[in-house]
């Protein structure tokens, strides 16, 4: 039964009975009391209905959004993944050398490599080896349009202390800052490329013994995606 309908019959017979002189004046004040009451109701119930009505609205709306945004991440996560298969198969030969390693984390692809098999101890130039590996490691991130090559240079705790490099800071910089000016001969654009310098102060393992610093003496090559990038860069300034 309809609002309209139900409001006009029991209006009808509110109406029916006093007009008959079936009833009192009390018991007419009394069904008329509950009449309204019941017209109250109604309209709660009519507001409640248009909220969830609004609510399963902006539901199914969030619903497309969430659907939209995950079949976004399946699809980068696929690209992501596709690119590391990829990255895997051209440097195969250095990963099995041990002269590189590659790490994957969300979207964020990692090639590692030795300080040993870039640069001499203390030192920021390439060696002829390391420039090889490089240039192989070059080749194969110059097809990532979509991504920012970011280079971290990273030693050990062992203090160094020379007129060209006063400490760690200045060697790690200068190490990142040859292998982005390597890439950028190799023909990878600069505006895609940053360097940067950690010093000993992002180890990956003790510096304890001779082999934990030898994994902390490394240099990091990252495929970022370029707003992430931008985002790193904006909280390393804070």
């Amino acid at each position: 039964m309809s609002k309209n309908r139900f409001l006009f019959v029991s209006g009808a017979i509110v109406a029916a009975l006093a007009a008959g002189g079936c009833v009192s004046k009390g018991e007419y004040e009394k069904l008329q009391a509950e009449r309204d009451g019941l017209d109250q109701r109604v309209k709660e119930l009519e507001s409640q209905r248009s909220g969830l009505e609004s609510q399963q609205t902006a539901l199914r709306s969030e619903v497309v959004t969430l659907e939209k945004q995950r079949a976004t991440l399946e699809a980068q996560n696929r690209q992501n993944q596709a690119q590391y298969d990829s990255l895997a198969r051209n440097l195969n030969n250095e990963v099995q050398k041990g002269q590189v390693q590659l790490r994957q984390y969300k979207d964020m692809l990692t090639v590692e490599v030795a300080e040993q098999i870039f640069f001499d101890s203390g030192r920021a130039n390439l060696s002829e080896s390391g420039k090889a590996v490089l240039k192989k490691v070059g080749e194969a991130l110059k097809g990532y349009e979509d991504k920012v090559i970011r280079v971290v240079g990273h030693t050990d705790n062992v203090p160094i202390s020379t007129a060209q490099f006063p400490s760690n800071w200045e060697l790690s910089v200068a190490r990142a800052t040859t292998v982005v000016r390597f890439l950028q001969s190799a023909g990878i654009a600069p505006e895609r490329l940053i360097a940067t310098g950690r010093g000993e102060f992002a180890p990956i393992a003790p510096n304890d013994d001779a082999e934990g610093r030898k994994k902390n003496r490394r240099i990091e090559i990252t495929l970022l995606d370029r707003n992430l990038a931008q985002e790193v860069q904006e909280k390393e300034k804070r």
